[in-house]
């Protein structure tokens, strides 16, 4: 025999194991073959009888291209319905995702009766928020909603009281909370790996399309709630509160719409802001509807900065860091792309121990009161105006 075979042979099975000598390849390794026991620190899916089910309320590009399948990974939760104004685009869906029940925007409240929905997420048109949030609340169940979480402070404070009266959970689906560079580049702000903070800068938008159906809601002022600030530019300021965890106690803004832009006869194309923080530091930020698309942040520290771009996108974000004297360095994070089945599953959570959510909604409301303020003050030509 030659060496090679024997150095084969020991390797499959072991030295000293004489007695498989005469024993076929496939035949050894059929003996050899046991069951392991299960590891003790594994993190395994619970059985989808134990998953918290959820209803999706609107069928849109985002819920079809990004939640859904989010739920293929998340470990705690399943979609057990769907809402849809188009009975055909929920039928299919249902079929595909083996999702049995289906319900309209004139029957949505019927929820009530089905115990198998226990938290709905709301992914409708900005102007619509306030309303399904609240029904689904009254219908008993927890609700997440897409961000912004309303078109006014008036309508968060509703959204928050009627969780109360209904001792149920609402969040605001902020998923940049749950993005692996975004909670990284948090923690090493922390840790004060390039100083203290003294200034940050957040720029969020795109080239809004007038012809294209996602965009066409965002350009009126029912639907969209009050233009880029609400739906895009909300990415640069929660984003950097959440960062540098801290509050804003005072902003200035000014509108940057380019003049006679047909797109924006109901919303503003544009906002250039300016926010101070009560740790000290002060962002500053842009918001667009007339951009090219750009995500991004950037913060400069007593020794180094950090940086990010693109920021929050669903699956591609990079963090930067450049401390005193050392060149820029990538710093590797796990995919973007678990920030859904995340923050789902964080929910799911928050739900069954009936406890706040990491982006409750008291946070959505904070956002969109010092949202109304940047609008306050780019209406009064850039004053500084208190948040309260």
């Amino acid at each position: 025999m030659s060496d090679s075979r024997i150095q084969r042979r020991e390797l499959l099975f072991g030295m000293g194991a004489a007695s498989l000598a005469s024993t076929s390849f496939s035949g050894a390794l059929a003996q050899k073959a046991e069951g392991q026991p299960m590891p003790g620190n594994a993190v395994l899916p619970e059985s989808p009888a134990a998953k918290t089910g959820w209803a999706i309320v609107g069928l849109g590009s985002f819920a079809i291209g990004q939640i859904i399948p989010g739920f293929a990974d998340a470990r705690r939760s399943k979609i057990t319905a769907f809402v849809s104004g188009s009975p055909q685009k929920a039928a299919q869906l249902g079929e595909r995702y083996a999702v049995r029940h289906l319900y309209d925007y004139a029957n949505f409240d019927r929820i009530i009766d089905n115990q198998e929905i226990e938290c709905v997420y709301i992914v409708l048109p900005v102007g619509l928020h306030a309303e399904y949030t609240i029904r689904a609340l009254k219908a008993g169940k927890h609700v997440l909603c897409e961000k912004p979480m309303a078109s006014t402070s008036q309508e968060c404070a509703a959204m928050i009281a009627a969780a109360n009266a209904a001792n149920r959970q609402l969040g605001v689906a902020y998923r940049v909370h749950f993005e692996p560079a975004n909670i990284e580049a948090r923690q090493r702000l922390a840790k004060g790996e390039i100083g203290d903070v003294r200034y940050g800068s957040a720029d969020a938008g795109f080239n809004a399309n007038p012809d294209y159906p996602p965009h066409q809601w965002r350009l009126t002022k029912e639907l969209g709630g009050g233009g880029s600030m609400y739906d895009i530019g909300i990415y640069g300021l929660n984003g950097a509160l959440f960062h540098l965890d801290s509050e804003v106690i005072e902003v200035s803004a000014i509108y940057t719409s380019p003049a006679n832009d047909p797109r924006f006869r109901e919303v503003e194309g544009g906002l250039s802001w300016r926010a101070k923080l009560a740790n000290g530091c002060v962002v500053q930020g842009s918001s667009s509807y007339c951009y090219s698309y750009v995500t991004r942040h950037h913060y400069q520290g007593s020794s180094g900065a950090l940086s990010m771009e693109p920021a929050s996108t669903y699956y591609d974000n990079d963090l930067f860091i450049a401390r005193s004297g050392q060149p820029k360095a990538l710093i590797n994070t796990a995919n973007a792309g678990t920030q859904f089945a995340a923050q789902l599953d964080a929910f799911s959570e928050a739900a069954r121990t009936n406890t706040k959510h990491r982006t409750p909604g008291e946070m959505g409301l904070r956002d969109i009161r010092i949202i109304e303020a940047m609008y306050r003050s780019a209406d009064s030509n850039g004053a500084a105006i208190k948040v309260e």
